[in-house]
């Protein structure tokens, strides 16, 4: 008798329910604005990497204000957010990710055992990427500008490994230099390879 009792009392069942669902609707709510931060993060550091790269591609091709100006744009959307940008210069497009030319004596696309090679970027050894890093480039030279921003988020989720509590998101755009004056062409010297 006291068991059917027990199964009909309906009060405080709704606490009882309230206090089952409560967490896993906080967990559910801190991970969409967890998220939301995130998107609008990338979004927002995206076009301030696009912005800048287009600014810098004209004659002044201020590089530090550039890195300013993405911080700034970024900061209010991330707080405490710290950014790290770099630059690789190419002399056209098809020339992004292409090592410089040499002679692939034993066919293993690796330059060693004294295989000659070009020294097209003029960095005094060969390199599997031509492009000249950390270089703002000359006059038409293709520009990579890439951006990393590192920020502890906001909005943490309850329960999940502390890994995961510090975030990274990445921004990359690419811009041809204004022809202001005249382009410098690839290097010619020859070296060999170790």
């Amino acid at each position: 008798m006291m068991v059917r009792q027990l199964r009909q009392n309906v009060e405080g069942a709704t606490i009882v329910e309230f206090a089952i669902v409560l967490p896993l609707f906080m967990v559910f709510l801190v991970g969409i604005l967890d998220i939301g931060q995130m998107v609008y993060g990338k979004s927002v550091l995206t076009g301030a990497v696009h912005r800048a790269a287009r600014a810098s591609a004209n004659e002044t091709r201020n590089v530090t204000q550039a890195d300013a100006s993405v911080l700034n744009a970024i900061r209010p959307i991330l707080p405490g957010v710290t950014i790290e940008s770099s630059r690789t210069s190419y002399y056209d497009f098809s020339d992004i990710g292409r090592p410089e030319k040499w002679n692939d004596a034993n066919g293993n696309s690796i330059c060693d055992n004294n295989e000659v090679y070009t020294d097209e970027n003029r960095s005094g050894e060969w390199d599997e990427d031509v492009g000249k890093q950390g270089s703002a480039g000359d006059a038409n030279d293709v520009v990579v500008y890439k951006v990393t921003a590192s920020f502890e988020p906001l909005f943490k989720v309850p329960f999940l490994p502390a890994r995961w509590a510090d975030r990274t998101l990445s921004a990359t755009a690419v811009v041809k230099n204004q022809p202001f004056g005249n382009q410098t062409d690839y290097g010619s010297t020859a070296g060999s390879c170790p």
